[in-house]
């Protein structure tokens, strides 16, 4: 039976041999990457001065310059043993996407040249028709553009057929319309520093940059590669749609934080090799709570860069998985009962003169920067809750979040004892009229004395808050292991773009109309802001039901499935602030919320199928030959003369194996039937929402009574690898 030589098979791997584990990591750190110490080498001072003060400045890199900056690239990489190159970009899959063109090209005399010029490097056209596009492009109108993204630095992208030129790019269509996940990252970065500068200038006139930070932490799990390809399930949606429990899963927390098996130990380090010679800055490493769950966590970068990376760290994953005889899972919950995997996003903003917006100082004027900054995130996240409960919205979500493992699908904010009284302080104490040495003396006397000057010991962390401030950022915990990050900041930077935008006008028409002073002014928006944001605060435990009802007396929402939750994109107000910041179009938000529904649609699609065929084909006829087994012992103890109270046990099990058959069977064909009337339903976002209504709820059903089958049915004779084969390294 392909279980047991699947289970075999995994018990007797050997762990392969790694490279460079002795070196320091300082010697090959970020050596396939076209660093600006590599571009210095490559181009004039003149052409890396222009590209840099192009990119600080928000400006197009003209031809000139792009054509010295793309034979500099070309140099390095063949130097590097690179013979083709690609543009790497991130379409709507959610995954990356890459075309191959050789540096060759053939020359009049026979010969060849190694060839690549400023528009190679600049803009590609791959088809655009077979990637989602929600409607924008038609499937015979193929074209599209991929542009480079001179903000995330090149790299060689190296495996045992050669290397290849990857650069970063984002990906558009013929008429302009944003096709990926790059695109949106970038123009809400550029939205938020125009936005939050003219603000930070009250308090630092020195800063000209504002840099939205990210430092992700990616949760994943292992498996045997011959115990993944013995389940179906697993290989084509990335969760076990079948599976009893265990007796011991994660009861004793004996794997959180505990010694790291070797055979992950040894995958970890491989991938962190791999992870530093692209220079992703990967740090930490530990076991997480289920078995064969493990997280990875790299230094904080800059956004953009930092999604790039964690994109390339998925494939790199993949790479060094196969090395391994490792599969790597980032489905959100691949297996019931342990805990699903999630991404946190911890994210925060800097400036050029060195300081973190999210870090108080220890002089009220730098706390006051800290607690302008602190409120204003927090009312954005108030006024656009339910845009960002969109963003973090996916098939494999939904039976993540709230399920004792991850923060519910309510969103709210933790800030923490200290900051709540802080906050308290300023609502109360805070003048409703203008009285500028009251005010003053408030941010002195009270301000600067309730915010402490180490913020780290006095915020506690709650893992049960979908957006948490954990002492200088705040932590975005409800990002699904698989989700690429851009989802998230995206929505983070352009709501806290337009809180900015708000605050500094509510600020200057206090000083203009009532000639307030401009600390007083500030510090009565705030007050305001901190009342309308009281709410979004909650400071105990998310997962319970007491949240739940307060949430609800609150009127804070609680959507629970991802096709309900993706009508948030279309809501006027939501979709209006991105328009107003350039973030995304409303036909490009219509295309998103089209496309969204259709990947729901289409994975869910997919379980149905498949946990139909899994229980005709396997589940039912082991079942089955198990209970013709019984009944022929049955009939044998019969024909020995035995008493039927010999046999009654055999008698129940067969009673008990018929009954739960009985209701897979039924249960398979009503979902089928309803499958059925879905499969009428044309517009995605509808049929998405029926099929969520009327065919999901079909497969805990199926599955509740194909487990007790397992648990019933002779282990010699079940087709699938168990959980506690599947669970064990």
């Amino acid at each position: 039976m392909l279980r047991f030589s699947a289970f075999d098979e995994a018990n007797s791997r050997n762990n392969p041999e790694i490279d460079f584990i002795s070196h320091k990591v300082s010697d090959y750190y970020a050596q396939n990457v076209f660093t600006d110490d590599k571009l210095k080498n490559y181009v004039s001072n003149k052409v890396y001065k222009q590209l840099k003060e192009c990119v600080s400045n928000n400006q197009k890199i003209d031809r000139e310059t792009a054509e010295h900056i793309a034979q500099g690239m070309k140099n390095w990489a063949i130097e590097h043993g690179a013979k083709s190159y690609t543009h790497w970009f991130q379409p709507l899959t959610g995954l990356t996407a890459e075309k191959h063109d050789s540096f060759f090209e053939p020359t009049e005399n026979g010969k060849a040249i190694e060839s690549f010029g400023a528009s190679n490097l600049v803009q590609q056209e791959p088809d655009a028709s077979s990637f989602p596009n929600g409607g924008i492009r038609q499937t015979f109108e193929a074209r599209g553009y991929t542009a480079w993204d001179p903000t995330s630095p090149a790299f060689l992208m190296d495996s045992k057929f050669g290397k290849t030129l990857c650069i970063p790019t984002i990906f558009i269509s013929y008429t302009g319309e944003t096709l990926d996940f790059k695109a949106p990252l970038l123009k809400s970065i550029e939205a938020l520093e125009k936005a939050v500068l003219p603000v930070v200038n009250y308090f630092d006139k020195a800063a000209t940059k504002i840099t939205a930070t990210l430092g992700w932490e990616q949760e994943y799990f292992l498996v045997d590669e011959a115990l993944y390809n013995a389940r179906p399930d697993l290989r084509y949606t990335g969760r076990t749609l079948l599976g009893a429990i265990p007796a011991k899963g994660q009861q004793l927390e004996d794997h959180y934080f505990g010694a790291i098996p070797d055979r992950a130990l040894n995958f970890m380090i491989d991938l962190e090799r791999e992870s530093h010679i692209l220079g992703i800055p990967i740090r930490t490493r530990h076991n997480e709570v289920a078995p064969c769950q493990f997280e990875c966590a790299p230094m904080f970068e800059e956004c953009n860069v930092a999604v790039d990376h964690n994109q390339l760290l998925m494939d790199v994953m993949e790479k060094i998985g196969k090395k391994h005889k490792l599969k790597v899972l980032l489905h959100e919950k691949p297996f019931k009962g342990v805990n699903g995997s999630g991404k946190h996003n911890n994210w925060s903003m800097s400036t050029d003169t060195g300081k973190n917006l999210l870090s108080p100082g220890k002089t009220p004027k730098t706390n006051l920067l800290f607690l302008t900054t602190f409120v204003n995130v927090i009312a954005a996240v108030a006024k656009y809750s339910d845009v960002l409960r969109a963003a973090i919205a996916s098939a494999g979500n939904d039976h993540r979040l709230g399920a004792n493992e991850a923060p519910p699908a309510i969103i709210s904010v933790f800030i923490g004892k200290a900051l709540t009284h802080v906050l308290n302080d300023v609502a109360e104490k805070v003048s409703d009229t203008k009285s500028n040495q009251l005010l003053t003396e408030d941010l002195k006397l009270h301000i600067h004395n309730q915010i402490p000057d180490i913020l780290l010991d006095n915020t506690d962390r709650n893992r049960t808050s979908p957006f948490a401030f954990t002492g200088n950022k705040f932590e975005i915990r409800a990002t699904g292991s698989s989700a690429n990050c851009s989802s998230t900041m995206v929505v983070i930077n352009t709501i806290v773009a337009d809180q900015f935008l708000r605050f500094k006008t509510d600020v200057e028409a206090l000083i203009a109309k009532e000639g307030e002073k401009k600390e007083g002014a500030i510090m009565r928006v705030l007050k305001n802001y901190i009342i309308e944001s009281q709410n979004i605060l909650f400071e105990g435990d998310n997962y319970s039901q007491e949240w739940a009802d307060e949430a609800e007396k609150r009127g804070l929402k609680n959507v629970r499935t991802t096709p309900y939750a993706l009508d948030f994109w279309m809501v006027k107000e939501n979709v209006d602030v991105f328009a107003r910041h350039g973030v995304l179009s409303e036909r490009e938000m219509e295309a998103r919320y089209d496309i969204f529904n259709h990947n729901y649609l289409l994975k869910v699609q997919i379980e149905g199928r498949l946990i139909g065929e899994l229980c005709v084909n396997n589940i039912i006829p082991a079942a089955i030959q198990y209970q013709n087994n019984i009944l022929d012992n049955i009939l044998k103890m019969k024909s020995a003369g035995f008493d039927t109270s010999m046999y009654k046990a055999q008698s129940e099990l067969v009673v008990d194996l018929s009954n739960h058959l009985a209701q897979v069977k039924s249960n398979v064909d009503a979902m089928i039937e309803a499958r059925k009337v879905c499969n009428k339903i044309e517009e995605n976002a509808p049929k998405a929402k029926a099929y969520c209504d009327q065919v999901v709820p079909f497969f805990d059903k199926i599955r509740y009574h194909a487990d007790k089958l397992e648990q019933l049915v002779d282990n010699q004779l079940w087709p699938l690898p168990k959980y506690r084969e599947i669970l064990s390294l």
